[in-house]
């Protein structure tokens, strides 16, 4: 029988508190303040909850030229949740503070290594409280080294050269997730050049939840999705590869599937000055 997949709602994450076949990992983060998610956690997290850093055990080594949070080696991610007692039947939940993206990186990051069972708590640590469920300090509870192995790969990624060989294909839609302020390149607070790449879309991730921060019903995201073009067709990005994440849940969460990625996104598109750069809107 298949465990989550997708997203977990709040009752279903505390009925599974004391079982040793469920790994939680709190995913908070900031790119404004890097250290923000950790003091969130000793603050108070889930019960039983590990802590992911998502600028080192959510990310590889950046060189200046494969973006701001490249992928980190899949043996890498692997070891990092062996040490925290996963194995290949865990069902992992991973969640931050709600209606946000680094979950979900950790969710992408777990398929991408061959672990299907893995899901996205809806409504993050907002979602949890409302429920009336605590948070908690210390370390969570000791564990056995896992086993988990690096099985069968996600398929599904592109590189920037990829991306640059499709750029004037009418079978592939790039769908940008960042704010739209950034993708139209009114303002650049991160990354050292504005814009986005010729031809993208712009869908920020916000729009994937509703006004109580969980995910939009399937049948909402199908339709809203369903105006960029088949999912087949579809290549996500965003900054650096981590609110693009989010979208790819929405869309997969709804039942569409055949999306691919663009994990190196704008901060490596824009390293490069021999590439292409469009500022202003879009339509389509």
């Amino acid at each position: 029988m298949s465990g989550f997949r997708t997203l977990v709602d709040a009752s279903s994450v505390h009925e599974h508190l004391n079982d040793a076949a469920w790994l939680i990992v709190d995913c908070r983060h900031s790119l404004a303040d890097l250290l923000l998610g950790r003091r969130l956690y000793d603050e108070g997290h889930l019960p039983g909850a590990i802590f992911a850093d998502v600028e080192h055990d959510l990310s590889g080594a950046a060189t200046g030229h494969n973006g701001r949070h490249p992928l980190p080696e899949r043996e890498a991610f692997a070891e990092f949740l062996r040490a925290h007692g996963c194995n290949d039947t865990t069902q992992l939940v991973a969640y931050d503070a709600g209606a946000d993206m680094f979950a979900a990186r950790f969710w992408f990051l777990a398929r991408w290594i061959g672990h299907a069972d893995v899901a996205v708590l809806d409504g993050g640590t907002a979602a949890w409280q409302a429920a009336g469920f605590p948070l908690v300090t210390g370390a969570p509870r000791s564990s056995v080294r896992g086993t988990l192995s690096v099985r069968a790969q996600l398929d599904g990624t592109l590189d920037a050269r990829q991306v640059a060989a499709l750029l004037s294909s009418s079978r592939c839609v790039l769908v940008d997730a960042r704010a739209p302020e950034r993708y139209r390149g009114d303002v650049e607070p991160i990354d050292p050049v504005a814009g986005h790449i010729p031809g993208a879309r712009n869908r920020s991730f916000k729009e994937n939840y509703d006004e109580r921060g969980r995910m939009k019903s399937a049948a909402a995201l199908r339709q809203e999705f369903a105006a960029f073009s088949h999912p087949e067709h579809i290549v996500h990005y965003c900054g650096s590869g981590i609110s693009a994440a989010a979208n790819l849940l929405a869309m997969l969460s709804s039942g569409l599937e055949g999306m691919r990625l663009y994990p190196g996104s704008w901060s490596e598109w824009c390293a490069d000055p021999t590439r292409p750069v469009e500022r202003g809107e879009n339509s389509g």
